[in-house]
């Protein structure tokens, strides 16, 4: 017997994916809600227990519009050019992806709540690679872990980057310190609808190899 109900979790694990169309841009999250999820969070892995990470949560309407001014200009016009190629391609798939990416953009503003995962320490180019898996590995468990915990109950998120193009403004706007990375930004609203259903995934025959590469 498992000491989980692993149906349960199994449709959790596979049914926590990036939400952008259906997030719910007129309720308010309760930020005893976020605290909640982002104590599960703590309890992830991460080097040495240190526990350097720290989280800002951000609901001040202005703040986060600046924050969305920055997102729409790293992310827009990429994403515009790519789904131009992908419409010119004939690939249906990636033009939902393209024009589910804009949409949120477009909306950035209205997203209730905005969580920037942050890590101390900094990117040095002339470190070792070890040093870089371990400073992302001592946070991304744990932002997976409040994505899973948030889906629990009922609200929605994804992971997004284009923020960090403009770091340093980010940064000098929240009073982010020096000596800490900002990670990623997961915008987090209500699920709008019903639940989520898994989406879909190479076989398993494709992606995994046995004792070597083959």
């Amino acid at each position: 017997m498992t000491p989980f109900d692993t149906e349960i979790t199994d449709r959790l694990l596979s049914t926590t994916r990036s939400v952008r169309r259906r997030l719910d841009f007129d309720r308010a999250v309760d930020p005893e809600i976020l605290q909640e999820c982002l104590g599960l969070a703590s309890y992830a892995p991460n080097a040495s227990n240190a526990q350097d990470w720290r989280w800002v949560i951000v609901t001040d309407p202005e703040s986060r519009a600046a924050i969305a001014d920055h997102y729409r200009a790293g992310i827009v016009p990429p994403m515009e050019e790519l789904l131009e190629r992908r419409q010119a391609d004939g690939d249906a798939a990636g033009v939902r992806h393209s024009e589910a990416v804009l949409y949120l953009a477009e909306r950035f503003h209205e997203v209730p709540a905005l969580v920037i995962p942050c890590i101390q320490g900094q990117l040095d180019p002339d470190l070792e690679l070890a040093w870089t898996t371990s400073l992302f590995g001592s946070i991304l468990p744990a932002v997976w872990s409040f994505q899973l915990a948030l889906h629990s109950r009922g609200l929605a998120s994804t992971f997004t980057t284009a923020h960090l193009l403009a770091a340093d403004e980010v940064a000098a706007l929240l009073d982010i310190p020096d000596d800490y990375l900002q990670t990623c930004l997961i915008p987090v609203a209500y699920l709008l609808g019903d639940d989520l259903k898994p989406p879909a995934r190479r076989d398993l025959d494709e992606i995994i190899a046995w004792n070597r590469w083959a």
